[in-house]
């Protein structure tokens, strides 16, 4: 694989493009509302659990250089420092 430096906007939105066009119908289910999604951006595979720890730990193990970006499933952010998270009902 190549490394080539991306900005974080870069990374992000590929990760969203990712999410948006193969994932997100696979994962968006009543149980995983609320749970992170990690995406190795350059492979497109993903990952889901309840923090970001377990997923980022799987797709660094299968690939130590994975650009990764975690979405929170059924949310508008991933993560809030006021306490409050706008759901997403697309």
């Amino acid at each position: 694989m190549q490394n080539i430096l991306l900005s974080r906007e870069e990374v992000a939105r590929r990760a969203k493009e990712i999410y948006e066009n193969s994932i997100r119908q696979q994962v968006k289910t009543e149980e995983n509302i609320g749970k992170m999604v990690i995406i190795d951006i350059e492979t497109g595979e993903y990952a889901v659990d309840k923090t970001d720890i377990e997923s980022a730990y799987l797709l660094r193990k299968k690939n130590p250089l994975a650009r990764l970006f975690g979405i929170r499933i059924g949310y508008k952010v991933a993560v809030s420092f006021s306490g409050q998270m706008e759901r997403d009902y697309r």
